[in-house]
């Protein structure tokens, strides 16, 4: 297949596969993962096709295969989003303030958070997790704590 062969497809098909992927899984995003795993390996298949109808219908059973083991990995059972968390574990914190202003933190300062007042875990066992020092889980949760306080301080004088 050459490059404009494949770009062909791609223009043609893409939005095709991955709405195909999206009914499956329903999460855009992972979709969007599945469409680009398909022309990866549209790209890389050596066998020949009998048309665009064929090359059509070939995308579209990858996708929903694909798709369809994505749903069953573990991966995709044992992840729950960072959204679904924040709703979990506000109720349980007895303050809402607080898990939507760890969710506004930036990734690294939010997963230290989560994983050491949310889930329980010491220092040392974050550290191993992340897989950085516990000095850095330290000043990560520092500077989490101090944002943190920031934001929640900066809510209440709004409301005041």
């Amino acid at each position: 297949m050459t490059d404009n062969d494949f770009d062909r497809y791609v223009g043609m098909y893409r939005s095709s596969v991955t709405r195909a992927a999206l009914c499956i899984l329903r999460d855009a995003e992972e979709a969007e993962d599945i469409a680009q795993e398909v022309f990866l390996r549209l790209y890389t298949y050596t066998g020949c096709f009998d048309g665009d109808e064929h090359v059509r219908a070939w995308l579209l059973r990858c996708a929903s295969n694909l798709s369809i083991d994505a749903l069953r990995s573990s991966r995709r059972r044992n992840t729950v989003s960072l959204s679904e968390i924040g709703e979990k574990a506000a109720p349980d914190s007895g303050d809402d303030t607080v898990m939507p202003a760890v969710l506004t933190l930036p990734p690294k300062l939010r997963i230290a958070i989560y994983l050491r007042y949310y889930e329980g875990y010491s220092v040392q066992e974050t550290a191993a997790i992340l897989k950085i020092s516990q000095s850095a889980v330290k000043q990560r949760l520092k500077s989490g704590r101090e944002k943190l306080k920031a934001l929640i301080k900066g809510e209440i004088e709004d409301d005041i």
